[in-house]
C-alpha cells in the first residue's frame, strides 16, 4: 500500500495544503472565504511572504476524505492570486508555542521542561517565565497540556510550518 492510499484509510484525515499567492490585498480574505462557505474547517493557518518576491506561502492544515481535500485543491486552484496549491504527503511540520508562567514557579522544572521540547525560557520578569518551544504540532500539544501543572498565564501558538521531505 503506498502513502497517498494509506493517508486516506480514515474517513477525515490531517491535511497539509501549501498555497503561493501573490502577495496582494484580500488574498487572505478570499481562501478563508473559499473554506467558510463550503464549510471545511482550517486547523491550523500560517502566512508569510517568500523572500525577494512578489509571493506569500500559506501553510494551512485541514481535515476531510478524499473527495473534500480535491474539492478544497480545485477550488483553491481556481483563485485568480493562486500561483500554485501543494497537497503534501511527507512533511517536516513545526509548531512554536509561548508560554507565560507566574515567575512562583519552579523555575529550574520549567526550564528542564521546555527543553525536553526543543524550548527555552525566553524571559523572566519580576511577575512572570515566557518559554518558548518548537517542535512537531503533536509535541506541542503534549507540551501544553504538561506544562498547564505550572498555572500559565497565556499561551500561544503559532500554527503550523511544513515542508516537503
Amino acid at each position: 500500500m503506498n502513502n497517498f492510499n494509506h493517508y486516506y484509510d480514515s474517513e477525515n484525515a490531517r491535511k497539509v495544503i501549501s498555497v503561493i499567492v501573490l502577495n496582494e490585498n484580500n488574498v487572505l480574505s478570499r481562501i478563508v472565504g473559499l473554506f467558510s462557505a463550503r464549510g471545511y474547517n482550517i486547523d491550523s493557518l500560517t502566512v508569510a511572504p517568500i523572500s525577494d518576491s512578489e509571493y506569500s506561502r500559506m501553510t494551512i492544515v485541514t481535515t476531510g476524505d478524499r473527495r473534500v481535500i480535491d474539492q478544497i485543491v480545485k477550488q483553491l486552484n481556481k483563485l485568480i492570486p493562486v500561483l500554485r496549491v501543494n497537497e503534501h504527503f511527507d512533511v517536516v511540520e513545526k509548531e512554536t508555542v509561548l508560554i507565560k508562567i507566574p515567575v512562583d514557579q519552579n523555575l529550574s522544572d520549567v526550564d528542564v521542561l521546555a527543553r525536553a521540547y526543543n524550548g527555552s525560557i525566553q524571559n523572566v520578569t519580576q511577575d512572570c517565565i515566557v518559554v518558548s518551544a518548537t517542535d512537531e504540532p503533536t509535541r506541542i500539544a503534549n507540551f501544553v497540556k504538561v506544562i498547564k501543572n505550572y498555572n500559565p498565564i497565556e499561551i500561544v501558538k503559532s500554527g503550523v510550518v511544513a515542508m516537503e521531505r
